[in-house]
C-alpha cells in the first residue's frame, strides 16, 4: 500500500473514532445523572462518572502530566508509522489509537477530566469508548508488527494455486 493511502485510512478511522467518542459522551452526559446507574444487558451498565486518570481509572493525578505522557506516546506512534505506513493494516490501529486519545486529551483539555459511562462487573473501573478503542488498537498494533511478510516467492506460488 502506498504510504499516502495508508495516511488517509488511519486519519479517517482516527476521525470515526473520535467522533462516536464524543458523541457517546455528550449524549451520556445529556441523560445519565452523576452517580446514577442503568443496566443495559446483564453484567453491563451506565454510568456517568469523571475519570482524571489515563485508560480506565489507572493513574489519576494532574491532567497536564497524563496530557503529556499521552501526546508523547501519541508522537511515537505516528513517528513509528511514518516508518513503516507501507505494513499491511498497519492504518488500523494507528488510527484507533490517534481518535481513541484524542477523544480523551479533548475532554481533558475542555473539562479537566475523562467522562467514562461503561461499567462491567467484578469491580472494574467505568471507561469510554476512547478507552476501548485505545485497548483494541494497542492489541492490533501488536499483531500487525509481530506478523512476517510472506516472501514474494511464496505469494505468487499461492497465486498459481502451489503449496
Amino acid at each position: 500500500m502506498r504510504p499516502a493511502v495508508a495516511w488517509i485510512r488511519a486519519g479517517l478511522v482516527a476521525l470515526a473514532v473520535l467522533a462516536v467518542d464524543q458523541l457517546s459522551k455528550h449524549a451520556v452526559e445529556r441523560s445519565i445523572v452523576p452517580g446514577e446507574t442503568r443496566r443495559v444487558l446483564p453484567g453491563l451498565e451506565l454510568v456517568n462518572t469523571r475519570n482524571h486518570g489515563v485508560a480506565f481509572g489507572f493513574l489519576p493525578g494532574d491532567h497536564v502530566g497524563v496530557t503529556v505522557v499521552i501526546a508523547l506516546a501519541l508522537c511515537a506512534l505516528l513517528v513509528y508509522f511514518a516508518r513503516h505506513s507501507t505494513r499491511p493494516l498497519i492504518w488500523l490501529p494507528t488510527g484507533m489509537l490517534v481518535g481513541g486519545a484524542l477523544g480523551n486529551i479533548l475532554d481533558r483539555l475542555r473539562d479537566g477530566s475523562v467522562t467514562d459511562f461503561i461499567k462491567l462487573p467484578l469491580g472494574w473501573p467505568p471507561f469510554n469508548l476512547a478507552d476501548t478503542s485505545i485497548t483494541l488498537g494497542v492489541l492490533l498494533l501488536v499483531l500487525v508488527m509481530e506478523r512476517r511478510p510472506r516472501p514474494s516467492a511464496d505469494r505468487a506460488a499461492e497465486r498459481l494455486g502451489r503449496p
